[in-house]
């Protein structure tokens, strides 16, 4: 029986040390900047490839990283420990998109978009709509078959990098044949992005809407089945969940490094805040809570690794996520909280880090749909049965 791949090991930890160090060098210095423009620096674009960090699942022969799934949730991690927003853009990448191919593609789909996905090109994850939100597969998005391919018409809202990126993983309903997974390229013809609303949080990532307006695709784009685009979202989901787990673990993380940081050095009283059980009990109930989610984390990665069976998957994606939201979101209450009126500025990245929490509640899944997933696996019982 295999060992499973542990966090600590001397190779992920020097990944993880690694990784930190670019963003505590590379990422923070930029982040007040990028969360006010809502804008991804181009510059950090560039490094972020050049550091192996769009490519880190990418085998070394297609010109990635060839690390593992465990270094590539330690990546997520990290990254949201100094910017959640420059997390997801990460995670979008190499776990929805090129994730999806690594593990669904067929050779030359991956031969032929892995190596631009490790060299530069970012890539999307385009299936929202207007109706389309927590019942993904509403979709009102068109694929017209053709004599050579399809036709692609219709809106995807809320799509992360969609203003970066070069790739889209899209969804469409083929006529007489149900949803459909295409990966089109952002410059085709009819392709275009809009932006519609500022957001509040992980504004790094920004999102925007895709509009495909009369969009060729060969049938060589298609990834797998015609019909078979639930099953290629619904396991490229699973996984993204888990991403998004790893980045609320990280902001959860980040936003206690702040406020631990500063309740050494703030005084009151005569005395650092510290020093005070009022502070100090919340900080460590925080923490508490936060190992117990890291652990789930990293617990869900060795599931996904050693284990082929799809609801025990869906299962774990689904309380990692729920869990590691929860989470977040309380450390970085407490993190503003601690730092008082500062926290309640910008002048420090503690209300950052709480704007970006939230996002953790409703993307890939919001808490109440991940309650009934779990539920409906626990009880065998769905939804209204």
């Amino acid at each position: 029986m295999n060992t499973p791949e542990h966090h600590s090991s001397p190779e992920n930890r020097q990944w993880r040390e690694r990784v930190r160090r670019f963003a505590e060098e590379r990422i923070a210095p930029l982040s007040p900047k990028m969360d006010k423009t809502a804008s991804l620096d181009p510059t950090l674009r560039e490094q972020l490839f050049a550091a192996g960090l769009m490519s880190v699942e990418i085998p070394r022969g297609y010109g990635g990283t060839g690390g593992t799934l465990l270094q590539l949730v330690l990546t997520i991690e990290e990254v949201a420990r100094v910017d959640p927003g420059v997390a997801v853009g990460v995670d979008v990448h190499n776990v929805l998109v090129a994730g999806t191919l690594l593990r669904q593609a067929t050779g030359d789909q991956r031969r032929t978009y892995l190596p631009l996905l490790a060299s530069g090109k970012v890539g999307a994850f385009a299936l929202s709509e207007d109706q389309a939100g927590s019942d993904a597969f509403a979709l009102t998005t068109t694929a017209r078959p053709t004599g050579d391919g399809y036709v692609l018409t219709g809106r995807k809202r809320w799509t992360s990098n969609a203003r970066n990126a070069d790739l889209l993983l899209t969804f469409a309903l083929v006529d007489g044949g149900g949803p459909t997974a295409f990966l089109v390229p952002k410059d085709a013809v009819g392709v275009s992005t809009e932006d519609r609303v500022e957001q509040m949080g992980v504004r790094a990532a920004h999102t925007a809407d895709v509009v495909f307006d009369g969009t060729p695709v060969r049938t060589a784009q298609r990834i797998g089945p015609v019909g078979g685009g639930q099953t290629v979202a619904m396991a490229a989901l699973d996984l993204g969940r888990l991403g998004i787990a790893a980045q609320m673990v990280g902001l959860a993380q980040g936003a206690l490094d702040v406020a631990v940081a500063y309740s050494r050095t703030r005084e009151q009283f005569g005395t650092r805040i510290a020093g005070y059980q009022g502070v100090q009990f919340p900080l460590a109930d925080a923490a508490s809570q936060l190992a117990a989610a890291r652990a789930l984390v990293y617990e869900s990665v060795d599931v996904f690794q050693r284990d082929d069976d799809a609801v025990k998957r869906m299962r774990f994606a689904a309380m990692a996520k729920y869990t590691a939201s929860q989470v977040a979101e309380r450390a970085a209450s407490v993190a503003v909280e601690t730092l008082g009126g500062n926290g309640f500025t910008d002048a420090y990245p503690a209300e950052r880090f709480y704007r970006d929490a939230k996002a953790g509640k409703i993307y890939e899944g919001t808490s109440n749909i991940l309650l009934r997933n779990i539920a409906s696996i626990m009880t065998g019982v769905s939804a209204g049965d």
